[in-house]
């Protein structure tokens, strides 16, 4: 079920208004919505329903193991760090099974076929379930917790509730058991829900998926994508900075959208975007783009490899590895393995650069525009690989815009003035949004509807026919 669809509308309605009847009814509540969750993700299609009730179950008993094999005092113990790692290995590998089976099979045959070796290793048909690497990350932040001493059990109903609530079910943000558990034991006046705030980030969800995502993978990117060799330079190039848009617009809009109807249903989701394209380093790049991937990234993969601690050689190594393992964990294909290496590469250049070379004092302006166009160039290449569907295409891409010649039909005015606009509106200053946020928010409740509702049917006139699933619903 798509977020911009009449579907999910009625849905969502009858949700809303059975979520505050409810609300003050904790069992009744929790039962209604984890069966208005698992309705929503079992609209794609019901078996998913068994994995990620088999999801649920698994990580509970481990959780619940985990706990009692933890010393009087709550200390690790040897049982303790067996029954996490063994639940980190079951989830990988589902995971592993479901998204990189066919792409570690055919590397095989075709690994074979470099060294001359017919290989035949049987080839099942797997699809990928929607959703599967978030709610896993989920669950497996919640085991590994449990293991820290940083994380209570909860019920099998409360957990059931956590790993399967429909916001942010199958495209993030990443919400650990610790920022949602208090949020159902607290019960929200519904007279304090922060409409304002959550009308803003839906109609701005909207906006930038069916307006801004749509239009630019229809009228430039999927084109050239298609066919580099069949544009010019200026078309190829113009179309990787309208992915780069295009993939902000599409993923920060669904984001916006799942924390606009947590919020309109009493909860409170962890930001996931901070204008990521105004970044002045790669680190600042990560640390506003996808935030709680890259937190998930840190606490449970960086840090248990060492993170800082050790020799720079070791960190450099764990900077470099976290950001592999990232990009793989994106698709199961080599060019994200690029990507990710990518950006490995990006984080530990930038280390030794700022070992050799720390500027002192304030930068001036001209210093900080050029480190914001070597980051953002720098992200945008790396989109390349993310982008294209095999390596040669990436490479294709690459040799046009640096060997292509003249300008070509698909480099428009609005093309460039979607990208530009949207590259400013990154600057735009927080207390700004805010201070209208504020004044809107003490206008009458009835024009919050009638706002929203404009809202919609402006998205509505300027959006295409139907609508494309988000890109990160294939991650």
């Amino acid at each position: 079920m798509l977020f911009p669809t009449v579907a999910f509308a009625i849905f969502f309605v009858v949700v809303f208004t059975a979520n505050w009847l409810l609300r003050p009814h904790h069992t009744a509540w929790r039962l209604f919505m984890l069966g208005a969750s698992l309705y929503f993700y079992a609209y794609w299609n019901a078996r998913l329903v068994l994995l990620i009730g088999a999801s649920i179950v698994v990580n509970y008993l481990f959780g619940h193991a985990v706990a009692a094999a933890r010393g009087p005092d709550r200390e690790k113990t040897p049982a303790s760090r067996a029954l996490v790692a063994a639940s980190v290995a079951v989830n990988l590998g589902i995971l592993g099974f479901f998204k990189y089976y066919g792409f570690f099979v055919t590397s095989l045959i075709a690994l074979g076929e470099d060294v001359g070796v017919d290989l035949n290793p049987p080839l099942i048909e797997v699809i990928l379930p929607v959703g599967i690497s978030f709610f896993t990350f989920q669950a497996m932040s919640y085991v590994i917790d449990i293991g820290r001493g940083d994380q209570h059990v909860m019920s099998l109903l409360d957990f059931a509730l956590y790993l399967s609530f429909f916001p942010q079910l199958v495209a993030g943000p990443i919400v650990r058991a610790s920022e949602f558990a208090p949020q159902m034991a607290h019960r929200p006046d519904p007279r304090h829900v922060r409409m304002p705030e959550a009308f803003r980030l839906i109609f701005q969800g909207l906006f930038k998926k069916v307006v801004v995502s749509s239009f630019l993978a229809t009228e430039l990117v999927d084109p050239v994508f298609a066919q580099p060799d069949a544009f010019s330079a200026l078309e190829n190039l113009l179309a990787v900075y309208g992915y780069a848009i295009q993939i902000y617009a599409d993923f920060s809009g669904y984001t916006d959208i799942a924390i606009g109807c947590a919020l309109l249903l009493g909860f409170r989701f962890p930001q996931n975007f901070d204008a990521p394209y105004r970044s002045l380093s790669i680190q600042e790049f990560w640390r506003r783009w996808h935030m709680t991937l890259s937190r998930w990234l840190r606490d449970y993969l960086y840090i248990p490899l060492g993170g800082n601690r050790g020799s720079t050689g070791f960190v450099y190594r764990n900077l470099f590895l976290t950001m592999l393992l990232g990009g793989l964990w994106h698709g199961a294909a080599w060019t994200f393995v690029v990507w990710g290496a990518l950006h490995g590469g990006y984080l530990v250049a930038e280390r030794v650069v700022k070992a050799r070379w720390e500027p002192r004092g304030v930068r001036p302006e001209l210093v900080k525009v050029g480190q914001w166009l070597l980051t953002f160039h720098l992200v945008c290449f790396a989109w390349i690989f993310f982008r294209a569907e095999t390596f040669t295409d990436a490479l294709d891409v690459i040799g046009q815009i640096l060997l292509g010649g003249g300008t070509g039909p698909l480099v428009t005015v609005l093309a460039a003035f979607t990208i530009a606009a949207m590259l400013a509106s990154q600057f735009v200053p927080t207390r700004a949004v805010r201070r209208v946020e504020e004044a809107f928010a003490a206008t009458p409740l009835a024009l919050h509807a009638v706002a929203l509702a404009g809202g919609l049917l402006v998205v509505d006139a300027l959006g295409p026919e139907g609508v494309a699933p988000f890109i990160y619903f294939q991650f």
